[in-house]
Order: structure tokens, then C-alpha cells, then sequence
């Protein structure tokens, strides 16, 4: 297929009829601003394993209508190649709360199936984790979720996933993106409407029944309900779904978890994509938990949870020694529910013989210190949970280990062989039962979290964003990379670098050796730098956001050590930022 310069493929879109008037008046009001049509135009968005994610606009480097159809087509060649009974089991489709979720879904339904491709799709939007559940359950060849998950309300995705459950495999997202290199984006696609596609036949509506077997899997990972009825009379929780897809099915299994006082954020219970009670609609960042933090003062709550637009990811506040609230990081509920997991299933005789634990390597490794103190594996993996869901299917696939938590710092959680992607649904449930039963105690998870600290160690984490939006920023961030690559810092923040793991290529530098082996682990653009004082210091280009991510994960006599290396690593990553 010719290349096109960003003005020829402009111009492209501008004289197509597939174009709304709408679409058409919106391209013509950039006609005289050569950098808007080339950030719009200079490239299609990346299809990668996490599939595709962008701001939405008219344009081949947006998310948009004709973008949904022509990967929906390309999705579809793939799921034909495999052959007629791939068609027939078809594909499963959810959405979230976002601008234009519903109307992208119902396009690619309209594609699959002018496709000849049997498609799944939910009666309104529904969690991520359920759309995993669903591809399981139905064992449908693909999944498709409709959502750009915790990302800010400008942006929508489109996130595949496979017979397994899991997000697509690299080999797969290649394929795609092969297919629609060579399709027409306007010519080259089947079409159907939706309504058409409903009566059909093609087309079959999920609903309260996959919602009720997917609960009952859900409440199937609570480890000690009798906890939670110690306590259920006192127990306050507040919840906040950030305006998202988690709105009936966390405080729903809550409840059946046997929660008696869950109270909701009301503002934040009414779907809507433009979120407009928050700047971000991501549980990772406190200050979204305003309203929150309100309402648990006026009721005397200790504990708040909240889950992004899809559901898929989960974040706690807690009160403090002082009567404030503080957050509970990615890292700390990973180390929280790990060590309470192996706890209550000992006590419980539920632990499997031979359990284990995956993590990301941009995860703490306080969760090693836990693993190996209780005799439990832990196994490293890129970030992403299709790679901790391969990691898992491998060491399952002969009974040899079953595992019991796989977590990333970035607030996502995944237990039970339901699902293949983190789960805010159910890790609400078992974060829920931990809190009960620390409440038993007397104590609230940040003080669980301090005695941690005490029996395994100090531990100190945190993950710098160097936002770098639009064309100059995706130059920027490769020039970054590029320049780490080629000329390796000796030292960072005062400390002397010792080993350089590129995960590219699978190579170990040493400092005054040069290269010295090669790492299994390779493919992913991650550079993992280790100190002298024990600090690792961790860099990647997001996969889903225009930003590069640093992580800094430290250790330490105390945490006042920690914090300060934190604190001294902190301030040399912003200066890597152009």
C-alpha cells in the first residue's frame, strides 16, 4: 500500500463520502493548521497487544468511528483465518461509560457480523473483567471491551482479547495490524447496521445472567466470610465508581460479601463519560477521592474504595494517625492482599500445595521478601496482564502450581481462573474481607500496612510520569529511550549505576565491562537500571498514554531511608524530561 503524507491522507478523508457532514465540517475547520492536521494525520494509532487507544476526533491518529470499523475488519480477517468454527463461536463485545463507547460497539458488532463473525455483546456497559469472564464462559474465539479504561475523558480504546481471556497475543495484535495496513480504511470494510445485525440472528444480547454466574465466581474468592460478619455492624465503607461500569457489580458483591454499611458517592454513581466531578477518572490519583473523603467524614468511615471507568482497576483510601486520609499505593494493596491471602487460606486449609504469585518487574519486591518467607513462588513478568495470564497458563497447564494473586503496581489485581485480566470487582470483595478482618484487630489497612513494614522491611516505591503529549512529545520520548541506550548513565542522583537490564534485546551491561550475558526475559521497551545503594531505577514508554513512566523501588535500613532515596531519585528522573 502507497504511503500517504499527512496532507495527502487528510485530503484522503476530506474527499470521502464515508464522512458525516459533521466529520467533514470538523476536518475543514483545521484546513489552514498544518500542525493539527499533521498530529491528526501523521500516522494511524499503533495496534499493539493492548489493541488501540487515542483522543477522540476525526482523523487516522484518533479514535473515531472509521477507526473502530477498519480494526473491527482487520479483527475480523484474523478470526476468519482461523477458520468457520472461529466464526461461529464469535466474538464478545463490552463497553464502558465513555463519550461514544455504545456507538463504537455497535459498529464493530455491525462489522463482525456483515462478516459472517457470531458476536456476544453486553445490554449496557459492563466491567472489563466481566468481558473476560464472558469470553471464558461462552468460549468465544475474541473479546472486544470499548473503553481507554483510567485514561482522561478526551480519550476512548479498543482492547482485544483472545479465546483464553486473556488480551491478545503479540503474534495475534501483529496480524491485525498487518491486515490493516493492506485494507482501505473507508473501502475495504463489510458493513452492517446494528439493528439489522440483531435481527439477523448474528447478534445475542448478555445480560443478568452473566452478570449472576459471573457474581457467584466473584464471591467464590472470598477466603473468611465469617469475618466480615464479626464485624458487618460496624464495618463502614464508601465507594466510588468514578461515574464508571463498576456502579452495580462491586456494591452488589459487596453486599452479598455480607457488607451491611456500604454507602455510595452519589454524584459518582451517574454514568458519565465526561466525568465531570473529577479532572481524572483514575484511582491512582488521591485527590479524585474529594467527594469521597467528604462523605466518609460525615459518616465516620475509615475506609474508602474506588474503581476506574471499566472496573478493572482499584484504589483505597484510609484514615491516618492524624484523622486524615491517605492513599494506599499499588505496591502497598499488592503486599497487603498477598500476605493476607497466604494468611487466611493457611488458616483456612485453602492453600493450594504448590502455590505462586506473578508480578511485573516494575513491581516491589516486598513481594518477593513475603513469597519466600511463606514458601510461596513468585515469578517476574513485563508489565501487562497478558503476560502474568501466560505466565500463569504455563505453570497451571501441568498442575505443578496454582496460583493465588498476580498484581501490578498500577492498582490492578487478579485472583480466580475466571478471568485473564485485572479485576477491581473482585479484588473489592477480598480487599473488603481484609479490611474486616484487620478491623477485627483494630486496625485499619495502613496500620496493617506499618506492621508489614516491621515484619518483612522497609519498602518505598513510586512512579514518575513524564507527560510528553502530541508529535513533538512521541519524538521526545523516543529520543529519550534512544539516548539511554546508546550512552548509559554511570551514575544517578549521587549513586553509581552497577548493571543496566535492557529488556529490549535481553542485555546486561555492566559498568567498566560492557555487555556480560543475556536475559530470557526480551522484547519489551524497558530499560531497569540497578544502583549502588541497592535502588532500582526503571524506565518504559506507556504502551496506552503519551508519557514515559519511570519506577524507583528502594530499600532500606528504615523507611525515613527509603523515603530519602525515594525523594533523591525523584528529582533526577523530572531532569531526564526535554
Amino acid at each position: 500500500m502507497t504511503v500517504k503524507t499527512f496532507k495527502e491522507e487528510y485530503q484522503h478523508w476530506l474527499d470521502s463520502p464515508a464522512l458525516s457532514e459533521a466529520e467533514w465540517q470538523e476536518l475543514k475547520a483545521i484546513e489552514n493548521d498544518d500542525k493539527e492536521i499533521e498530529a491528526r494525520f501523521f500516522a494511524p494509532l499503533e495496534f499493539g497487544t493492548a489493541g488501540l487507544r487515542g483522543e477522540m476526533a476525526v482523523g487516522l491518529h484518533r479514535m473515531n468511528v472509521h477507526i473502530i470499523r477498519h480494526a473491527t475488519q482487520a479483527f475480523a480477517n484474523v478470526i476468519k483465518a482461523e477458520g468457520p468454527e472461529a466464526c461461529e463461536k464469535g466474538v464478545a463485545i463490552a463497553y464502558d461509560c465513555r463519550v461514544n463507547s455504545e456507538l463504537f460497539a455497535r459498529e464493530a458488532t455491525g462489522v463482525m457480523a456483515a462478516n459472517g463473525i457470531k458476536v456476544r455483546i453486553t445490554d449496557g456497559m459492563r466491567p472489563t473483567p466481566e468481558l473476560s469472564f464472558a469470553v471464558i464462559k461462552y468460549g468465544t474465539t475474541a473479546g472486544l471491551n470499548i473503553t481507554a479504561s483510567h485514561n482522561p475523558k478526551e480519550y476512548n480504546g479498543y482492547k482485544v482479547y483472545w479465546s483464553d481471556g486473556a488480551q491478545l497475543p503479540p503474534h495475534y495484535a501483529e496480524a491485525i495490524a498487518a491486515e490493516m495496513e493492506k485494507t482501505d480504511i473507508f473501502n475495504g470494510i463489510k458493513l452492517m447496521p446494528f439493528d439489522e445485525a440483531v435481527k439477523s440472528g448474528m447478534v445475542t444480547v448478555m445480560g443478568g445472567e452473566t452478570d449472576e454466574a459471573f457474581l457467584e465466581c466473584v464471591l467464590g474468592q472470598a477466603i473468611d466470610k465469617a469475618v466480615v460478619a464479626k464485624v458487618a455492624d460496624d464495618l463502614k465503607i464508601v465507594y466510588t465508581p468514578f461515574h464508571g461500569a463498576g456502579r452495580v457489580l462491586v456494591p452488589e458483591a459487596l453486599h452479598r460479601l455480607g457488607i451491611k454499611h456500604l454507602y455510595p458517592v452519589e454524584e459518582q454513581m451517574v454514568p458519565d463519560g465526561t466525568f465531570p466531578t473529577v479532572t481524572s477518572p483514575n484511582p491512582e490519583n488521591p485527590e479524585g477521592f474529594y467527594l469521597a473523603i467528604d462523605l466518609a467524614n460525615k459518616l465516620g468511615s475509615d475506609l474508602i474504595i474506588g474503581t476506574d471507568p471499566d472496573s478493572d482497576r482499584i484504589g483505597v483510601m484510609v484514615r491516618d494517625e492524624t484523622g486524615g486520609f491517605v492513599p494506599i499505593s499499588g505496591n502497598q494493596m499488592g503486599v497487603l492482599l498477598l500476605d493476607y491471602i497466604i494468611t487466611a487460606r493457611k488458616a483456612t486449609g485453602t492453600m493450594p500445595a504448590n502455590p505462586m504469585v506473578a508480578k511485573s518487574i516494575v513491581t516491589t519486591e516486598m513481594a518477593r521478601v513475603v513469597c519466600e518467607a511463606n514458601g510461596v513462588r513468585i515469578d517476574d513478568t513485563f508489565t501487562g496482564f497478558k503476560f502474568l495470564a501466560e505466565q500463569i497458563n504455563k505453570l497451571q497447564s501441568d498442575g505443578s502450581y496454582q496460583y493465588i494473586l498476580a498484581y501490578e503496581e498500577s492498582y490492578g489485581y487478579m485472583m480466580g481462573d475466571y478471568v485473564r485480566d485485572k479485576d477491581a470487582v473482585t479484588a473489592a470483595v477480598v480487599i473488603a474481607e481484609m479490611a474486616a478482618h484487620y478491623y477485627s484487630k483494630g486496625m485499619t489497612l495502613k496500620q496493617a500496612m506499618d506492621a508489614l513494614y516491621e515484619k518483612y522491611g522497609a519498602f518505598a516505591e513510586k512512579t514518575i510520569n513524564l507527560v510528553m503529549p502530541g508529535l513533538d512529545g512521541l519524538k521526545n520520548m523516543k529520543a529519550i529511550m534512544a539516548d539511554l541506550r546508546k550512552d548509559p548513565p554511570k551514575t544517578m542522583g549521587g549513586e553509581d549505576v552497577m548493571r543496566m537490564r535492557d529488556y529490549q534485546d535481553g542485555s546486561v551491561f555492566v559498568t567498566g565491562l560492557g555487555k556480560v550475558e543475556t536475559l530470557e526475559m526480551k522484547g519489551s521497551n524497558v530499560l531497569y537500571f540497578e544502583l549502588g545503594d541497592g535502588t532500582s531505577f526503571i524506565v518504559r514508554p506507556s504502551g496506552t498514554e503519551p508519557k514515559i513512566k519511570i519506577y524507583i523501588l528502594a530499600r532500606g535500613a528504615s523507611m525515613d531511608e527509603c523515603r530519602d532515596k525515594v525523594a533523591k531519585f525523584e528529582a533526577y528522573a523530572e531532569s531526564l524530561k526535554r
